[in-house]
């Protein structure tokens, strides 16, 4: 059988719209996607077992390139796992798989990331701290993916998007604003520049549907079903009867967990106090990553605080 390794790449950081992107793509008639959106397989994340925070995830090469097994003849061959941005070791195995990838990196606002990813942690059952008192719990914890939820190193994008244009180069690599998927137009405008990106035609961009947008805020039914959902043994029956390579996180998550444990919820405020220490320690690292592409991005501060919004359009253009 010939093996088939991906020639493109969703990087993009945690909680920032890959599953969106994913589905939007997937779309497209001359894309490949799997049906396990993030195998992981690039970030050889530790095993199962040994994980606080349990990630599905492919170790084995075979078992990943099976994922591809019926990608030819297609022009775009991509998969969506979001721990190869922050991983340090993801761009090198994915360059010595194929020099020739390219690289879709999706970055959304530091704060509001890190905020979001811990709602998740909340209404999945795998956190029950104040926001503030976990930002400082977790950053004791080991800096590993699952075994640390990581709450503010995957928001330090600026090291994370250098690597990737190190190794592959600017014409390899784009780098896109979460921010525009929330509106349908930004929706049309991002997905023609991808497809531009990835030399697809596009003529079909017209019959994606856009409508919906993946991991909208919503909260847990049921108190009991927040609890049950974060065990380990609930995880891994879902990965007994549905096959990672089967896609049985995606299947439970949009089948099952949205549609029959969850629903619609307003979002909490953040707590000022973690929103400020979260601002000082990205302003630096949000200048820094405008100098290297050498463009503003207010939109990665788009909600901090007054004070510190204007202190960092400021320090960017020092």
């Amino acid at each position: 059988m010939k093996q088939i390794w991906p020639n493109f790449l969703i990087v993009g950081a945690r909680n920032s719209g890959t599953s969106s992107l994913y589905t939007y793509l997937k779309q497209h008639p001359q894309v490949f996607m799997p049906l396990m959106k993030e195998p992981h397989y690039f970030s050889q994340l530790h095993p199962y077992s040994e994980m606080a925070f349990p990630t599905a995830h492919v170790s084995n090469e075979a078992t990943y390139l099976s994922l591809f097994s019926k990608a030819e003849g297609y022009k775009a061959i991509g998969e969506a796992s979001v721990s190869y941005l922050w991983d340090r070791e993801a761009p090198t195995r994915i360059y010595a798989a194929n020099p020739e990838a390219r690289i879709l990196i999706l970055l959304r606002d530091p704060v509001d990331r890190a905020f979001s990813h811990y709602l998740n942690d909340v209404r999945e059952g795998w956190q029950e701290l104040p926001f503030f008192e976990a930002l400082v719990e977790d950053s004791k914890r080991p800096k590993v993916w699952s075994v640390s939820h990581l709450y503010v190193d995957i928001g330090l994008y600026h090291d994370q998007v250098e690597r990737y244009l190190d190794i592959f180069g600017p014409k390899r690599v784009m780098v896109l604003l979460s921010k525009e998927l929330r509106r349908v137009e930004g929706r049309r405008k991002l997905l023609t520049r991808v497809a531009d990106f990835l030399e697809l035609d596009p003529a079909y961009l017209d019959r994606i549907d856009t409508s919906h947008v993946e991991n909208e805020f919503a909260v847990a039914r049921w108190k009991w079903s927040r609890k049950w959902g974060g065990t380990r043994w609930v995880r891994r029956m879902a990965q007994l009867l549905i096959p990672p390579k089967a896609g049985s996180t995606w299947f439970v998550k949009t089948q099952i967990l949205n549609r029959f444990f969850l629903r619609p919820g307003v979002k909490p405020p953040m707590d000022e106090k973690a929103r400020d220490w979260l601002c000082s320690i990205y302003e630096d690292d949000v200048a820094g990553l405008e100098r290297l592409l050498g463009r503003d991005l207010p939109e990665l501060r788009a909600n901090w605080s007054p004070i510190e919004h204007t202190l960092g359009v400021s320090g960017s253009r020092s």
